[in-house]
């Protein structure tokens, strides 16, 4: 009777129950990728007098964002009339052409292309803010233009 008594103590009795406790680990992982996103703002030369011995100027500005280390190119090809290159492009008006050239710097002496390692822009992504980088436009003066509206599409390109 007595042992009967002390086992019903021992379960009455609060705190005695004892659980027990089993455990593991999981592993935690995650790829971060090499990535770039790009965007670029238009280059509106306004209006150009072919009479004027004065060149016309103008800018854009291109965005990156990169993953941060990632190293990286900014390159702009000829444009979309056929005929251009990179270091002479054409904006078209019909079948008239109108030159233009793009340059990485304001002195407008570097010539801005898409040959990686030669005519590019090379930087390396410190973090996850954008990176502007201006692009220099320049109309040389005094060509040989019939009047009305010229374009052209440049296509940027980041090679990472």
């Amino acid at each position: 009777m007595r042992k009967i008594g002390a086992l019903i103590i021992l379960f009455l009795v609060p705190g005695t129950a004892r659980a027990a406790d089993a455990t593991t680990t999981m592993g935690v992982s995650a790829t971060v990728l090499n990535a770039c996103l790009v965007s670029a703002t238009n280059m509106a030369f306004g209006n150009y007098d072919p009479t004027s011995s004065v060149p016309t100027d103008a800018t854009s500005s291109i965005s990156v964002t990169c993953t941060p280390g990632t190293s990286f190119n900014v390159g702009l090809n000829s444009g979309a009339t056929g005929g251009a290159t990179v270091t002479t492009r054409q904006m078209l008006n019909g079948a008239s052409p109108l030159d233009y050239s793009l340059y990485t710097n304001a002195g407008r002496s570097a010539n801005w292309g898409n040959t990686p390692g030669s005519d590019t822009v090379a930087q390396t992504a410190s973090g996850i803010t954008p990176m502007s980088f201006t692009v220099y436009g320049r109309i040389p003066a005094q060509q040989s233009a019939v009047s009305g509206s010229y374009t052209d599409t440049v296509t940027v390109t980041v090679s990472y």
